[in-house]
């Protein structure tokens, strides 16, 4: 279906957006790939359950393991306009873009070398990612571990564990804290 031809008041509509705007709507569906969103002076898109589209990243600053864990069908809410996604016919949203960033504020308050206490979140093969505050999460690299190289880690971590840690480096521009563990002396 050519959208455009069978809907010029959709079409009208989304052009007439700009980007920063603030929009306001319903959650009209939750998909695994995202929230259609019907908003409040928007027409009815001739396929999709809203116009208005918010993608998993754009929901949360934080890690969230299914849209559910932000909004739920029938939910009000104020997003920011992203762009138009001419492809799709619907509006791209952000509801984190209306949220302090939890890591800017994390990065301003804490310097390197600063001991913190977090829980191990996961562990995988490179390192131990841990919750430091806030949704924040850093990485002990193994390689960091005791300071020294190590082929396995010299301590076993568990999801759930409570630890202390460094910070050896806060990334702005990639969004990363490095950890490290602290000496034992």
């Amino acid at each position: 279906m050519d959208w455009q031809s069978e809907s010029p008041e959709l079409r009208a509509f989304l052009g007439s957006l700009h980007r920063g705007e603030i929009l306001s709507g319903t959650v009209a569906a939750i998909e695994r790939f995202g929230v259609f969103v019907a908003l409040d002076n928007g027409p009815s898109h001739p396929t999709l359950p809203g116009v208005g589209f918010i993608t998993i990243p754009a929901l949360s600053w934080r890690h969230i393991d299914a849209p559910t864990d932000v909004v739920r069908v029938g939910q009000r809410v104020l997003c920011e306009f992203l762009q138009f996604d001419t492809y799709n016919a619907e509006a791209r949203l952000s509801l984190r873009a209306l949220e302090p960033d939890p890591f800017r504020a994390f990065a301003d308050r804490t310097v390197v070398g600063q001991e913190l206490r977090g829980t191990v979140d996961r562990v995988l093969p490179i390192g131990v990612f841990v919750d430091i505050g806030d949704g924040v999460l850093g990485l002990v690299p193994f390689r960091e571990v005791d300071g020294r190289p190590a082929a396995c880690p010299p301590e076993v971590f568990e999801a759930g564990e409570e630890i202390s840690v460094v910070v050896t480096d806060i990334e702005r521009v990639h969004r990363r804290v490095s950890l490290g563990r602290p000496d034992k002396a």
